[in-house]
């Protein structure tokens, strides 16, 4: 596991898997250990995947200073990591709550960054937050699913702002309720740093009128893609961010929740891989 140190000291921690050309990767959340993300579906099998714990989570230590959990401070823990790295350039994967990281690492470095892949990327840095319509929207898809009827109400309370978050909802974030998911949504009670997540969000992290003209002068590629039954973000939010860019393509994943490398990892491989290696996407969905 390498180690590496922030510009203010704190160590920080990485995950390298498999072999090639290295990919960094950046978990969401906000602000949970990357070993959510497994191998993504297998892509360590094309690419060598550097997973980052951002600091406070997985083996990465707790700053000094918990103001440094803000996301537009977070920057120079991965600028910290691509200099460790030894890369001129880098390719950055980001999932969800990582992908407004992301974006802001592009935005302050974009001679950085070689490919952009934002995987159903919440864009909170670009003033686009997933919406309760956006989710109940996405809700009413999976109406027809055995867990439904159970899962819906505690559902509607959240996104009314009536409950809190509970266990039974985890579905709506999953295409497919199955072992797979059940484990990795429980592996997820030891895996957040919840004091962080409060923070990851603050007053000043976003900006989004200066990140957006930052982006719109991005010269890498960058591919957004969304899962067709996610409520955050849904296709349509994807659309909208990957409109930001001048050079961008959006994928949707058929029947893909929250997580889409697993609800069917060869076609999420399949297509990241593409787009990273600089191939035509073929006839996937998009």
């Amino acid at each position: 596991m390498p180690i590496f140190t922030a510009p203010d000291g704190t160590t920080l921690a990485c995950h390298p898997r498999g072999q090639g050309e290295p990919l960094v990767v950046l978990p969401g959340g906000p602000m949970r250990a990357s070993a959510c993300l497994g191998n993504l579906g297998g892509l360590d099998a094309h690419r060598r995947l550097v997973l980052l714990d951002l600091r406070g989570t997985g083996e990465s230590s707790a700053p000094e200073d918990p103001s440094t959990y803000r996301c537009d401070r977070l920057v120079e823990d991965v600028e910290a990591l691509r200099a460790h790295l030894g890369l001129e350039r880098m390719d950055l994967l980001a999932h969800s709550a990582g992908g407004s990281l992301a974006l802001l690492y592009a935005a302050r470095h974009p001679e950085r960054v070689a490919r952009l892949a934002l995987i159903t990327a919440t864009p909170w840095a670009l003033g686009m937050p997933a919406t309760a319509e956006d989710r109940r929207a996405a809700a009413l898809l999976r109406r027809d699913e055995p867990w439904y009827p159970q899962a819906w109400p505690a559902y509607r309370d959240w996104l009314d702002g009536t409950g809190g978050y509970d266990p039974a909802f985890a579905p709506f974030f999953y295409g497919r309720w199955d072992e797979t998911a059940r484990a990795h949504d429980q592996a997820g009670d030891t895996e957040y740093n919840d004091e962080a997540a409060e923070l990851f969000g603050a007053d000043g992290a976003w900006d989004p009128p200066a990140t957006r003209a930052a982006l719109a002068r991005l010269t890498a590629p960058v591919l957004v893609l969304a899962g067709e039954l996610d409520g955050g973000p849904r296709p349509d939010l994807a659309r909208r961010c990957a409109e930001v860019f001048p050079h961008a393509e959006l994928a949707v994943q058929p029947g893909a929740g929250h997580y889409p490398w697993l609800d069917d990892p060869e076609w999420f491989t399949g297509r990241v891989e593409r787009f990273l290696s600089g191939r035509p996407a073929g006839r996937t969905r998009s």
